[in-house]
């Protein structure tokens, strides 16, 4: 039977989950105490270590913490799929490496749909703001290895990942921003690129606040 929360734990996980959603990264042990009004970060350590305890959030290897699907994000009864929320991404790891993973997100079914994969990616920056997706919004990511014309994909380019529209022409792949900034250029490449997946949805930052 799943472990109940009492009311200041339920506090602290909210609080870390708002972080990482939209942040990026966990709160430090000092955040979670002044959000949460204490004076001292042995009582935000040891809600946090009761969360661990409870396998609401877990430790990464970098010290940081990541949600473990859960508590408050599994309230309700509605048919969801549990789909990981992808931080940095290193050059030569894979984009679903353990350490990537900042949280495990309930989506539904009606948007992850199986049997297929999905990842959720915060972007960064404007180039694809003429299509609704702007700075540390989150897309839903449908993982396949192809695309057609018009998709907007998920490419890993050298250290980071990019999401543009795909175009395919003989053996040149362009990606292009769809942005009202023209400082985006179209990205020409080889057939030889890491395609991660293809964008299903966007979840805007404001939706997390």
């Amino acid at each position: 039977m799943e472990q109940q929360l009492t009311k200041r734990e339920l506090e602290a996980l909210r609080i870390i989950r708002n972080h990482i959603l939209q942040i990026g990264r966990s709160p430090s042990v000092r955040q979670v105490m002044s959000a949460m009004g204490y004076r001292s970060p042995r009582s935000a350590s040891i809600l946090i270590d009761r969360l661990i305890d409870k396998s609401f959030v877990k430790r990464r290897s970098d010290g940081g913490l990541q949600l473990l699907a859960g508590g408050e994000t599994d309230a309700t009864h509605a048919q969801t799929v549990n789909v990981p929320l992808v931080g940095t991404v290193t050059c030569g790891e894979p984009i679903m490496a353990e350490e990537n993973i900042e949280a495990m997100i309930p989506v539904s079914t009606r948007l992850a749909r199986p049997p297929h994969r999905y990842f959720l990616l915060r972007v960064k920056g404007d180039s694809m703001n003429e299509c609704d997706i702007h700075d540390q919004d989150l897309v839903l990511i449908r993982q396949q290895s192809t695309a057609e014309d018009g998709d907007m994909v998920v490419a890993l380019i050298d250290t980071e990942a990019t999401v543009k529209e795909f175009h395919q022409s003989r053996n040149m792949i362009v990606l292009k921003p769809r942005s009202t900034n023209p400082v985006h250029r179209p990205i020409v490449l080889t057939d030889d690129f890491q395609m991660q997946g293809v964008v299903v949805a966007t979840l805007p930052q404001d939706a997390f606040n």
